[in-house]
């Protein structure tokens, strides 16, 4: 009986060994495949990672070798000449704009609009790029254009809302509605994010408009 089990068990074994390698012939390829893409993904990940890692150290090195430019001109003139790829070219707008708002409005304010519209630069960024060219723009901007903006800047939980209340504010007191300038003042005061740099001037502008010293 007992020889009978080895026998038995020796054809079995045969037998598996005889379709692995059956299975090997036919699917073995497959098993090449999948290694040579693990392998080759890996490799990929990495190189893209090291030319990340290089393409945004090469993007600072021209960033602040342009910064140290002797005057505004050639400053601007480097900015413009650095090559950015698409998620950095928005970073690049308001530092031009930036560059440019002084002497060349036109410029800065065409580089404040190409960032704020630019999908690839993060929210903050476009939120901070909106609000610069609002005041930079000043009445020169439609104010339903300035009004919608504004308001969703000034929504709360957003990075830039105290400044964009006190836009709404100055925005109002064009529009010769000194009373709804003078209720977004003193709300302003009111956030925890005002710094005393613009609680000064909201309690100048406040004081300016008749407002209530210990109100304010």
């Amino acid at each position: 009986m007992s020889n009978t089990d080895s026998f038995i068990d020796e054809v079995s074994e045969e037998l598996r060994r005889d379709r692995i390698t059956r299975l090997m012939k036919r699917y073995g390829w497959l098993a090449v495949v999948l290694v040579v893409a693990v392998v080759g993904g890996a490799a990929w990940f990495e190189w893209q990672r090291a030319s990340e890692r290089a393409s945004a150290e090469a993007f600072g090195d021209a960033v602040l070798a342009a910064l140290e430019a002797p005057d505004d001109a050639s400053r601007r003139s480097a900015l413009r000449g650095i090559e950015a790829d698409p998620a950095q070219q928005g970073i690049l707008n308001l530092l031009i704009a930036a560059e440019a708002a002084q002497d060349d409005r036109e410029a800065a304010l065409a580089a404040f609009a190409a960032a704020e519209a630019d999908p690839d630069l993060p929210d903050s960024y476009r939120q901070l790029a909106a609000l610069k060219r609002l005041m930079l723009g000043g009445s020169e901007i439609a104010p339903d254009e300035r009004e919608s903006v504004l308001s969703g800047l000034a929504q709360p939980g957003q990075a830039f809302r105290p400044l964009a209340l006190e836009q709404l504010a100055i925005l109002r007191l064009e529009l010769g509605e000194g009373d709804a300038a003078l209720a977004i003042l003193r709300d302003l005061l009111d956030e925890p994010d005002v710094t005393e740099q613009l609680r000064r001037r909201v309690t100048q502008m406040i004081a300016a408009l008749g407002g209530e010293e210990d109100a304010a």
